[in-house]
């Protein structure tokens, strides 16, 4: 396509003119969306808004990670006590060594499933709470356990029954007999149990000690005090290892077998009162 001179230099000038304009119109329009005041106000609100929200969430987060650690420390602190207890609980109940053993982790496991995923968060503070509830459960009932059976500990300890040596046996029962020194009939006030000299004689229940010492006929002899009214005697000991005013528990050692006093050979006499009258001893050995 020809053009003459004039027609170029007019063509130049309409396309100078047109980017002129086009420039004009964008200066115009870029100053009114970036430069004006009130879109600068308002993207300075926006920034402050969206930094609100950021620590907003900063702070929930913070506080919500705390919560969590503390109710981990008293879900921590809840079962050492839970292990403290169940272990009393072992003890009081006699049950197997090793049964329940509280100071090992739990045994559990199992094949790795597929498809496994992160716990979501609500769903992890559900978990924890429902946790603390049951731990908080099974602190009450092991303590409400813990007292029964220490109860009946108490109980089976305080009450005479049972024989005052680990090994022996009866020689002599409660009752008229023959006796072995004047070979006449005379009241026995108790039972004989008969043993290796030396060997131990044990409480046949809880008690405190009365008396410890020297005694005509008995030789070394303790006596203990129970509840109910109920005294028990142990005579003719090598040797006491108690002593008066000595608080002593069920199966515990108060002397060694002998033969001291009014006796024949080792062995133990066993004498049971009840509100200060002699009864017959087989019946509190038979009890155990």
């Amino acid at each position: 396509m020809r053009l003459t001179r004039k027609a170029g230099v007019l063509l130049g000038a309409a396309a100078i003119g047109l980017l002129v304009l086009v420039g004009g119109l964008l200066v115009h329009q870029l100053s009114k969306d970036v430069i004006d005041e009130d879109v600068v106000a308002q993207w300075r609100e926006r920034l402050v808004q969206q930094q609100n929200q950021v620590d907003e969430i900063r702070d929930r987060s913070q506080a919500e990670t705390q919560a969590v650690g503390r109710q981990l420390a008293q879900m921590q602190a809840r079962l050492i006590r839970m292990e403290a207890l169940g272990a009393r609980v072992t003890q009081v109940a006699d049950l197997d060594e090793g049964e329940f053993a509280f100071t090992e982790p739990v045994p559990q496991g199992g094949p790795l499933a597929s498809g496994e995923a992160v716990l979501p968060w609500p769903e992890l503070h559900t978990g924890l709470d429902e946790l603390a509830r049951g731990l908080q459960a099974r602190e009450n009932e092991l303590e409400v356990l813990e007292s029964l059976l220490r109860n009946r500990d108490y109980r089976d300890g305080a009450a005479v029954a049972g024989r005052p040596v680990k090994w022996g046996w009866m020689s002599s029962p409660y009752g008229r007999r023959v006796d072995p020194f004047s070979g006449k009939k005379a009241w026995h006030s108790g039972v004989d149990f008969a043993g290796k000299g030396g060997s131990e004689v044990i409480a046949v229940a809880s008690g405190v000690v009365t008396y410890a010492g020297k005694r005509s006929g008995y030789g070394k002899m303790v006596e203990i005090t129970h509840s109910d009214g109920l005294v028990t005697r142990y005579g003719h000991h090598q040797e006491v290892v108690v002593v008066l005013g000595q608080i002593v528990k069920k199966g515990q050692v108060v002397g060694h077998m002998g033969s001291s006093g009014r006796s024949t050979g080792p062995h133990v006499h066993f004498e049971v009162l009840k509100h200060g009258r002699h009864v017959d001893p087989a019946r509190y050995v038979a009890r155990n």
